[in-house]
């Protein structure tokens, strides 16, 4: 299976709850423990980061699909749902 890639930001809020929503899907939906996970944090990988079409982080691709873009709206419920539907998304393909 190709990997779910994660654009993040260190200290960032919103990628903090992205952290803490993907380790309750994983600990939760035991399906979701068969997909591959790659965290990509933007300042260390900025070349990577600038190939993808996103502005805000945290950022969800899959085989070059973006699947999610966090929005300033969004607490720690919304990017819940968000994520889910984009492991979701990926397990379905």
């Amino acid at each position: 299976m190709d990997e779910i890639e994660i654009f993040y930001l260190r200290g960032c809020p919103y990628c903090e709850n992205a952290r803490r929503a993907v380790a309750e899907l994983l600990r939760t939906e035991p399906a979701y423990g068969a997909l591959t996970l790659r965290w990509i944090e933007e300042n260390e990988e900025k070349a990577l980061a600038d190939s993808y079409d996103y502005y805000r982080v945290p950022s969800v691709f899959y085989r070059g699909d973006k699947l999610y873009e966090c929005s300033p709206l969004h607490g720690y419920e919304a990017i819940l749902a968000h994520l889910r539907a984009a492991f979701d998304r990926a397990l379905a393909s």
